[in-house]
């Protein structure tokens, strides 16, 4: 007997308003898209159908799907070592980030080529410019320190017509640098996105990882049963999240005036102080934090400029209008 699957009206009301995922995912629709994900449907506690969120395996079919059918995405393949990035949480930061650049643009957000955005380690799946550029049009610079994650997102790239030619990926060589070797002298950047590594070494990557998985399964999930996501350069920095943003913030006062917005992820509120202070310290002329939740968790987007209000609006006159 053939499964129908139901489409649900409520909303994820936590995600950005423009956020394509905002609705409760169509199971028929994906599926129609990608046969595969149909074995990884299953009955959830509420009397309805859901995906098997425990299973890696079901997680990048979905995230594969949605990328199919709502940015119009296909051949999203790389390395299953790799993260798997859930789409509706990297679409929020871009959506928050659009609206950033609203501020100073009269409430428009500005779209097109004539906008380039940074992404300092984008990771083999590419996820940031896919969607910054089929939402927005923006050009993107995707950075990695891994020339297998490189190689992986410029197979990505050039295997859809609607972002080839849009997205080009820049290999950091040295691994102690996040802009220096990446931003030439001559660009001019509108926007620097990041998602930094968020552990500071493998047990503390497992731990996070087992505790998910608990929470995800109603099965008890044994220690040494449980493989974190993710290669390490993707998810572990020596020092943490906090010493990698450390890193961006006092690296970016030298690109002061190539870029207008710097910005990272936060996923530790204990974080922010210190990084106040850093921002500070390095003579940012204006901080911005930007609250963001999927789900039960929370996380926000700290973002900074060197710019002054006149220098502002100067880059938006010459740049955007």
């Amino acid at each position: 007997m053939k499964k129908t699957y139901v489409k649900a009206k409520e909303e994820k009301t936590r995600l950005h308003p423009r956020n394509k995922n905002r609705n409760r995912y169509d199971l028929s629709a994906l599926v129609t898209l990608n046969p595969e994900l149909k074995k990884h449907i299953i009955p959830n506690k509420y009397g309805g159908m859901s995906i098997e969120f425990s299973n890696p395996i079901a997680v990048r079919i979905l995230n594969k799907s949605l990328l199919n059918h709502y940015y119009g995405i296909k051949n999203w393949d790389f390395p299953e070592d790799n993260l798997c990035p859930p789409i509706p949480g990297r679409a929020d930061y871009i959506h928050h980030i659009a609206d950033l650049l609203a501020e100073n643009n009269f409430g428009k957000i500005p779209k097109g080529d004539k906008i380039t955005c940074l992404d300092i380690g984008m990771g083999a799946s590419c996820i940031y410019p896919i969607i910054g550029n089929t939402e927005y049009n923006w050009k993107f610079i995707a950075s990695d320190i891994d020339l297998k994650s490189i190689n992986s997102a410029r197979k990505i790239i050039e295997s859809n017509d609607i972002i080839k030619s849009k997205i080009e990926c820049r290999l950091q060589k040295n691994k102690n640098s996040i802009f220096k070797n990446i931003v030439k002298k001559e660009d001019k950047i509108d926007l620097i996105i990041c998602n930094p590594p968020f552990h500071s070494s493998k047990e503390d990557a497992q731990k996070s990882t087992l505790r998910k998985l608990r929470n995800l399964s109603d099965k008890k999930v044994k220690k040494n049963h449980v493989k974190f996501a993710g290669a390490n350069n993707e998810i572990i920095f020596e020092g943490g999240e906090i010493k990698f943003i450390e890193n961006i913030v006092n690296e970016s006062k030298l690109y002061s005036n190539n870029c207008y917005w710097f910005s990272t992820l936060v996923s530790k509120q204990s974080n922010l102080k210190k990084i106040y202070k850093l921002i500070d310290r390095n003579g940012a002329y204006f901080v911005k934090t930007i609250p963001m939740g999927t789900g039960n968790k929370s996380s926000r987007i700290v973002a900074w400029t060197y710019l002054s209000k006149e220098a502002q609006n100067k880059w938006r006159d010459e740049r955007w209008q």
